[in-house]
């Protein structure tokens, strides 16, 4: 009995030495047990929560999609895809002609595209053409829109200050800038902005078409045109190309304009419908594709003259080259392709751009 006691105030002592810390961990095998100390500031430390919160920009982007001159580019960028993708088999024909591929008839080379290559060699490079001609089109509106407003309105507060005049001795200069085209300057600058920014796409476009067997698709051309003179290759070409795209599109730009409000005036409306925008558009392109072709020869001999072998060194010798080989008319080779591809091509566009503008700005107007 006595033994009995002595156990049983043994294990109450044990009892007691354990209810003085708490917090036991494990099963019944293993156990560890803490003192209550640490368990109440284990407790006591708060949670760690890492929160992002992301700036609204819904009223920032609905602002900068509401500016005018964001909807003239997506006005210009709509309206190029929707043309390039009905007249891609003319510019096709177009670009085989007038570097001295196959044919030199319209439908000798019509034929000959579809005898080596089928129904789809006649949209070959059309890939990239529309990625070319969306950021273009895009660019070449927005430009042209931007610079005639800001020219118009510096002739405007030019009018309303006081004449400038330099007196130079007994001869007094009256500097005034009336006399500048805004529709010319904007059209030149809409061209030079555009093919500053586009023209690696237009090489691309150009090697696709006119050597398909070299370059089968848009990733081994890059890589091709890369190996051969890296990031200036790109820009091969670039040069005659401005020299070519600055008369064209000031002649344009201009000639569209002017005949717009020509014949606004002439049959007393303020606008055109969409035939008529069609018609109009077609006649710019008509005389712009016309005034500027022999430069259009000489560029595209000397963009692809490394894929026949000779280039020439610039501008006026390849435009000597064409002469001595093929005599003036040379120059005008694959005029009539052209004229077919550029007419369709610059009415379907305006009459799109137009159309997309009236439907954007008006919705702008609305929000």
């Amino acid at each position: 009995m006595i033994l009995i006691r002595k156990s049983m105030a043994f294990e109450s002592q044990s009892l007691k030495k354990e209810k003085k810390y708490s917090g036991v961990f494990g099963d019944v095998y293993s156990m560890a047990i803490l003192p209550k100390e640490l368990e109440l500031e284990k407790e006591s430390h708060p949670k760690f929560e890492l929160r992002f919160q992301l700036p609204d920009l819904t009223q920032p982007i609905r602002e900068f999609s509401r500016r005018r001159e964001v909807r003239e580019f997506l006005s210009g960028a709509l309206a190029g895809a929707m043309t390039k993708a009905v007249l891609a088999p003319l510019e096709t024909i177009r670009t085989r002609m007038v570097v001295g591929v196959g044919s030199r008839h319209i439908s000798g080379s019509f034929l000959e595209v579809i005898e080596k290559q089928g129904w789809q060699g006649l949209w070959a490079g059309n890939a990239v053409n529309m990625i070319r001609i969306i950021p273009t089109q895009a660019i070449e509106f927005a430009t042209f829109e931007c610079v005639k407003r800001a020219m118009t309105s510096k002739q405007e507060k030019w009018k309303q200050a006081e004449s400038h005049k330099v007196q130079i001795g007994p001869v007094s200069l009256n500097l005034s800038i009336s006399w500048i085209s805004p529709v010319a300057v904007a059209g030149a600058a809409a061209g030079v902005v555009s093919t500053l920014v586009c023209h690696p796409l237009e090489v691309l476009k150009d090697r696709l078409t006119v050597s398909p067997e070299a370059y089968p698709s848009l990733s081994i051309a890059i890589s091709k045109i890369y190996k051969e003179g890296g990031i200036g290759a790109c820009y091969s070409g670039l040069s005659p190309t401005l020299i070519g795209m600055l008369p064209y599109s000031t002649c344009y730009y201009f000639m569209y304009e002017k005949m717009k409000k020509s014949y606004c005036q002439a049959k007393n409306k303020e606008s055109l419908n969409r035939p008529e925008m069609l018609l109009v558009g077609a006649l710019a392109g008509f005389t712009a594709s016309t005034i500027s072709f022999p430069l259009e020869v000489a560029r595209k001999r000397l963009m692809v003259g490394a894929l026949q072998g000779k280039c020439p060194p610039h501008m006026a010798a390849a435009l000597s080259e064409v002469i001595r080989e093929e005599g003036l008319l040379g120059l005008y080779r694959g005029w009539g392709a052209s004229c077919l591809k550029v007419m369709p091509s610059s009415g379907i566009t305006w009459m799109f751009y137009e159309a997309w503008k009236d439907i954007l700005l008006v919705q702008r107007n609305s929000l």
